[in-house]
């Protein structure tokens, strides 16, 4: 009989209620440096929802290491783990902390001291000298790694994770890249991994031990690669309750969370492979599969398959904390997807954001605004409030509609296009971009189910009045083509929408990109797709400058170069003469002309037109943002406005 994705699966002397965990990942929520009432609220949330396991945020477990300015300390922890599986406990979840250290991957932006480091290795991002420790800094790591184990444990834990995957110093132990001593931690990498296990073991008892481990660092001259990987795992895999699979390393940090770019269970072929190699040496420790799955489909073949024993489904349950109640209960396509945007969830940045969520705004203030996680509990009666309109069916207009619905409305959504998702919609067919798409399918999937009326191909005059209690306006943004200094008109203009929306790109194409955001990069590569030549315009020093922070930058950067793509910095467009944009330097003012057939703009966009009052005008109506604040405001506006009908 084939295994089930909600079977119960024994881990170490405890049993799961079901295969799927909620891995560690940065939050932001904590307080100072200890786990926060917010933590609580956001992994009972996933527990409410119905997940096996909760692996709370990595805690550092020795004060040399601060990676990030709201990473938790282990010795500060632990009245907030105590919280958290008090919190989790009634819905059978098990909770495990994190518990790691940055090493050399971490900061002493926080700390003002000095990182710790197998070997006189670099940060690769800040570039400083680390500490090369020694026998003293190493004992401390060990029994910090066992006083933090026996602290969690103490506090109600049902176990630990330790972290030797990304941003780890077990990790940069093990590996050839970042370890190049010549005592016995060289001589034999594994061996400060061992005795951190066993110390931790000792502090444990029979609670759970997990081990998150890097299989491959994506740098086979130097690093771990899946053969060194399978020797590494065999030597400890027998004394921790399960190995979950992960990827990367100093020089491809984005490679364990990549965004749309890569494939769904991009590590699946990692995981089957060193679970079968455990199993041929006959160990029976639990495998748990990690890398961009959020689909239950994937996650069920995988276990199905025998590819893994665990199912690591984070950014899904982030998306959708009820992921596992609605799968169990027949329900999985009400699901709602996650979309590998990376754009809200990846917080580790100078910016300090808290973990969110673009399709779930409530994720990560579900302790301030409980109120607005719609989907917590069932919807009013269909039809037994007042009529409700929304004109607009891009995301923000689907998603008032769908909550208006759950709140008893009768509510009729009008678009003026054939189809609904607007903006969205075009994007999802931009490289890399088609994950965008499942938003738009699943909001009108769920239009259906709340009995929302759709009238498509109708414009709705600003001065029509509606017989409805309830009026939203959502009605999006209005391209824009910047106005340069001259135009001579010999050059084609069009703005990244045209170019979305199947715009025949040709000859040598001019992409504008003022933003740095994802658009100007995929629409350079739609133009490479198509095979023409593209030259990418930015004002800032490197091409796609906010992609650093959904992890995107490098790759970019990368698929940019590989394809051929020509890149003009710090520089803006000023003009078009004789089939040519003419740009200006922006430090030198220095001006430059670059032959073209097509200027395409990927700027910002204008507000849509105005509503008169009572009508509502939310999302890019009022000023053109991004899908977290479409997703957002729709909801509030919705909530409002149900309120005061009421």
């Amino acid at each position: 009989m084939s295994l089930g994705l909600f079977d119960a699966v024994p881990v170490g002397s405890a049993v799961t209620a079901n295969r799927v965990v909620f891995g560690p990942h940065v939050t932001n929520l904590g307080r100072d440096r200890s786990l926060s009432d917010r933590h609580t609220a956001y992994y009972e949330r996933r527990a409410r929802g119905g997940t096996g396991v909760v692996v709370t945020e990595v805690a550092s477990v020795h004060e040399s290491d601060w990676p990030y300015e709201r990473a938790p300390l282990a010795s500060s922890c632990a009245s907030g783990w105590a919280d958290i599986a008090a919190a989790c406990a009634p819905h059978g979840t098990l909770v495990l902390a994190g518990l790691g250290h940055a090493g050399m991957q971490g900061s002493t932006a926080w700390s003002q001291d000095v990182l710790w480091a197998p070997s006189l290795m670099p940060n690769v991002h800040t570039h400083e000298q680390p500490l090369v420790m020694g026998a003293e800094e190493i004992a401390e790591l060990v029994d910090g790694f066992a006083r933090s184990a026996a602290l969690a444990v103490g506090a109600g834990c049902d176990g630990v994770e330790l972290n030797a995957g990304q941003h780890s110093l077990l990790r940069q132990f093990c590996s050839g890249l970042t370890n190049e001593r010549d005592d016995s931690y060289g001589q034999d990498r594994s061996a400060l991994l061992r005795e951190v296990l066993a110390a931790v073991r000792g502090a444990l008892g029979d609670k759970v031990l997990g081990l998150r481990f890097c299989a491959d660092e994506l740098a086979p001259w130097a690093g771990i690669t899946p053969t060194i990987a399978t020797e590494l795992l065999g030597g400890v895999a027998a004394g921790v309750d399960y190995v979950c699979v992960v990827r990367g390393s100093i020089y491809t940090e984005a490679a364990t969370q990549p965004d749309g770019h890569d494939p769904q269970g991009f590590n699946e072929e990692l995981t089957s492979q060193l679970r079968a190699a455990l199993r041929a040496d006959g160990v029976g420790t639990p495998v748990c599969a990690q890398g961009s799955i959020v689909d239950v489909d994937l996650a069920t073949r995988l276990v199905a398959a025998g590819a893994c024993d665990l199912v690591e489904l984070t950014r899904a349950q982030i998306a959708d904390p009820d992921l596992c109640d609605k799968t169990r209960h027949g329900h999985a396509d009400r699901v709602r997807p996650c979309i590998l945007c990376n754009q809200h969830c990846l917080v580790r940045d100078p910016r300090n954001p808290i973990v969110s969520c673009c399709v779930n705004p409530v994720a990560g203030h579900e302790r301030d605004d409980a109120g607005l996680d719609v989907d917590a509990s069932a919807g009013e009666a269909p039809g037994s409030r007042d009529d409700a309109v929304v004109v607009g069916g891009g995301i923000g207009g689907m998603e008032a509609a769908r909550v208006l619905a759950r709140r008893g409305h009768r509510v009729m959504l009008i678009e003026q296009a054939a189809e609904l998702g607007g903006t969205l919609r075009a994007a999802a067919r931009l490289p890399g971009r088609a994950r965008l798409g499942a938003l738009c399918g699943w909001l009108e999937a769920e239009l259906v189910h709340e009995g929302v009326t759709v009238v498509k191909g109708r414009t709705v005059d600003t001065a029509e009045v509606f017989d409805a209690a309830i009026v939203l306006a959502a009605t999006g943004a209005s391209p824009t083509t910047p106005s340069l200094r001259d135009d001579d008109g010999s050059v084609e203009r069009l703005d990244a929408l045209d170019a979305a929306r199947g715009a025949e790109l040709h000859g040598d194409v001019v992409v504008l990109d003022p933003v740095g955001g994802p658009v100007g990069i995929a629409v350079a590569e739609l133009v490479l797709a198509a095979g023409a030549r593209v030259t990418l315009v930015s004002p800032d020093v490197v091409v796609g400058s906010q992609l650093a922070m959904s992890g995107d930058l490098v790759a970019a950067n990368a698929r940019l170069a590989a394809g051929g793509a020509s890149v003009v910095l710090h520089a803006a467009a000023v003009g078009i003469a004789g089939g040519a944009v003419v740009v200006q330097d922006r430090f030198t003012g220095f001006m430059t002309t670059i032959p073209a057939s097509q200027c395409v703009d990927a700027g910002h966009q204008l507000p849509g037109r105005d509503w008169p009052a009572p009508v509502r005008a939310i999302g890019d109506a009022v000023a053109p943002r991004g899908i977290l604040a479409a997703m957002l405001e729709a909801r509030r506006a919705a909530l409002e406005s149900a309120a005061v009908a009421s």
